[in-house]
């Protein structure tokens, strides 16, 4: 659904965009409300003589305090509730931030996934130079469950392919995550992807901010590709934070941190007409990898703006009336925001989302 006539720019800088934004702009999203906690709750109590002129008091002060006194024949008596507990201050993420991508290897998706590769760690560097720590995870899920080389002219070591041979005669040693919805994709291959293992610092699935390679790293496994494979951009976002995936034997083992924030971001040029569920459900996969927290994921969707009337950027002679399940995916969350994929750059919605980052991190909540 994506035209080929758009191009990319480099992606950097801050400001956030709240909901109800231009669509044609391209960006949109809800606004973004301070975490809260709800205080204890406290309780006053009152005793009366019932054979005397004497009464029982109970006052509450300004500061939460709240009781009774009485005088019985037992001697005197105090009966004070305990004082409201102030609110937990926000213990913050530490810098630790799990960046998740799903990236479609569909349609016209290689020079997005170029920009994305060139932008992606000036953001990161924006973020940290803001919160002094940094300790990150980025992980590129998969979403086909498929591993699509046709042949080994595709292959990065085609030297050492038996002419017409098909994988593994590539020297692609598969394994079954490799074929797994949602699990980190560790060897991209198609067209213009890296058409290699990459080989990430710690042998994850995964790539640690001390990766003394990240930039390559970043670039080899964000390169998708194109491998022609139908994609499930919100299937495979549901699947690479499930607990089956980052069980300890899972193939995603140990990205998904508690003490983390999540950020998720999807691109797909299409209207992800292929993944199962609804935007509902899909939202709530986000909940309940971050039990039901709201302020510990935020959500940045890259897709088809087709939706959003004449003069939208990817088509804007030809609107659909259909809103896109991923712009529904984004404003169904408390951090979510919709960006056109036809953007000429993608500068102005990552220095969006940085303020937000950093104060979704700042004041995360971790569960007890």
């Amino acid at each position: 659904m994506r035209p080929g006539f758009f191009s990319f720019a480099v992606l950097l800088g801050l400001t956030v965009a709240c909901n109800g934004g231009d669509a044609a702009t391209g960006f949109s999203g809800p606004s973004h409300p301070g975490v809260t906690t709800v205080p204890v709750g406290s309780s006053s109590s009152t005793d009366a003589m019932a054979e005397s002129d004497s009464s029982s008091t109970s006052s509450t002060s300004s500061s939460g305090w709240s009781g009774s006194t009485s005088t019985g024949q037992d001697g005197p008596k105090l009966d004070m509730a305990v004082p409201d507990a102030p609110p937990m201050p926000p213990i913050g993420c530490k810098g630790k931030i799990d960046f998740l991508f799903v990236i479609s290897a569909w349609g016209g998706m290689e020079e997005v996934q170029k920009q994305l590769s060139d932008a992606f760690p000036i953001f990161m560097k924006k973020i940290q130079d803001q919160l002094g720590e940094f300790d990150v995870r980025v992980l590129s899920a998969s979403p086909t469950g498929a591993f699509n080389m046709d042949s080994c002219s595709n292959c990065a070591d085609a030297e050492d392919c038996t002419y017409n041979a098909k994988p593994p005669l590539c020297k692609a040693e598969l394994d079954a995550c490799d074929t797994t919805l949602g699990a980190g994709v560790t060897f991209p291959a198609g067209a213009g992807s890296a058409n290699r293992r990459c080989d990430f610092y710690g042998g994850h699935r995964y790539i640690l901010g001390e990766d003394p390679m990240f930039e390559q790293s970043f670039a080899c496994l964000t390169q998708v590709g194109i491998n022609g494979a139908v994609p499930e951009t919100a299937a495979g976002m549901v699947h690479a934070i499930s607990f089956e995936l980052n069980a300890p034997e899972g193939c995603n083992a140990g990205f998904l941190r508690e003490d983390a924030l999540l950020v998720v971001t999807l691109f797909d040029d299409g209207y992800d007409a292929f993944s199962p569920g609804t935007v509902e459900s899909w939202a709530q996969s986000l909940r309940d990898a971050k039990h039901d927290n709201e302020d510990a994921f935020a959500v940045l969707a890259f897709s088809t703006d087709i939706d959003a009337g004449f003069g939208n950027l990817c088509n804007p002679f030809n609107p659909v009336e259909d809103v896109n399940p991923l712009r529904e995916l984004a404003d169904n969350v408390a951090h979510g925001h919709f960006v056109s994929i036809c953007e000429p750059s993608y500068a102005e919605p990552f220095e969006s989302f940085v303020d937000e980052i950093v104060m979704l991190c700042e004041n995360l909540h971790i569960p007890q």
